[in-house]
């Protein structure tokens, strides 16, 4: 018997990732074990929280159509059911980008002490901005970080572009701090390119990030605490047919993603402890992915992905069946140990 007996799966989003969230949604409350949780579907954006699905244990999902899916209460995180008043025990938390990534969601489950999936509203807001996550890292003790440079929205777009020219060898990739699914993010071959591209990135957050890009093989691995300890998943290799791995290449077949990882032993060993660390250094819990370049002069992080995809075709999904795990009994640990 577990700890809990209604899971509330939460997607959609304030972001450009709310269609992607729902997919990953979808799937998670699909994969989670009927046999010990009631599973509630809650689809939230723009303030605007309803339940549009349901499972009881042991029985088949019921959709709820468009006008009769009764909005929640977020004065406790409730929703009334044919008079019923359900109060979820947990929140498996599947927003990717705002507010699900950016610690505002975690925040007000901290406050209503509702357990949940991912990390504590403070991990998120400083894993989910890549500038602030790379400087809990940048020392070299851990990981190897890219050089970069860091710009604010209405700073002097000129001076901060021949700053990049002169501290930073191109190609460099331009991203903004936050988001993810590769939205606002462009890879820059000369100089006069960049201002538009900076621009474009705003468009997604008022911060930038200006990366300088590493040669070398891209790989990603995930991390879960089981209760005793941080354990890892296998490495995926990702292949690009693209010029990198952009949402085309995500979400649209363009890539190829290799699980386990086609490396050396001790290159897999190097990934693994490197992910298992920065999990531990940044206070992680649930379920959380880490991005690497592997080049001739060591490991690269790139990012933490807190709220990781879980679609069908998503990373996370094919490194547990690589594992060996069962989906469900994954996610039953994860639920069991958050």
């Amino acid at each position: 018997m577990g700890k809990y007996n209604s899971i509330a799966v939460i997607y959609g989003s304030d972001s450009s990732e709310w269609e992607v969230s729902c997919r990953s949604g979808e799937f998670t409350a699909s994969r989670i074990d009927g046999n010990n949780y009631d599973v509630y579907e809650i689809f939230a954006r723009f303030g605007k929280w309803s339940l549009v699905a349901y499972r009881k244990k042991n029985s088949m999902r019921v959709a709820l159509s468009e006008g009769a899916r009764p909005e929640i209460d977020k004065t406790d995180f409730s929703v009334n059911m044919l008079g019923e008043k359900v109060k979820f025990d947990f929140v498996y938390v599947m927003q990717h980008g705002v507010p699900g990534e950016t610690g505002q969601l975690q925040g007000y489950l901290e406050m209503l002490d509702i357990p949940f999936s991912s990390c504590s509203s403070f991990v998120c807001a400083v894993a989910f901005d890549k500038f602030v996550c790379k400087s809990y890292l940048r020392d070299g003790s851990i990981v190897k970080c890219a050089p970069d440079a860091f710009i604010r929205l209405n700073d002097d777009l000129d001076a901060f572009c021949r700053e990049v020219s002169e501290k930073l060898k191109f190609p460099v990739f331009v991203k903004p701090t936050g988001g993810g699914s590769s939205f606002g993010i462009t890879k820059v071959a000369e100089p006069s390119s960049l201002p538009e591209a900076v621009k474009y990135a705003f468009t997604e957050g008022e911060t930038v990030l200006v990366e300088q890009g590493i040669d070398g093989r891209e790989l990603t691995c995930a991390a879960y605490a089981d209760g005793n300890e941080v354990k890892t998943l296998p490495v995926i290799e990702i292949i690009t047919e693209n010029e990198y791995f952009d949402y085309d290449a995500k979400y649209n077949g363009h890539s190829r993603e290799i699980c386990p990882a086609e490396i050396t032993d001790g290159e897999s060993s190097l990934i693994r402890n490197t992910t298992a660390k920065i999990y531990r250094r940044l206070g992680c819990s649930g379920v959380v992915r880490m991005d690497y370049i592997l080049s001739g002069e060591g490991l690269y992080f790139l990012e933490v992905n807190i709220i990781p995809g879980m679609t069908s075709a998503s990373l996370v999904p094919k490194m547990v069946a690589s594992a060996g795990l069962d989906i469900s009994a994954f996610l039953t640990t994860v639920i069991e140990n958050s």
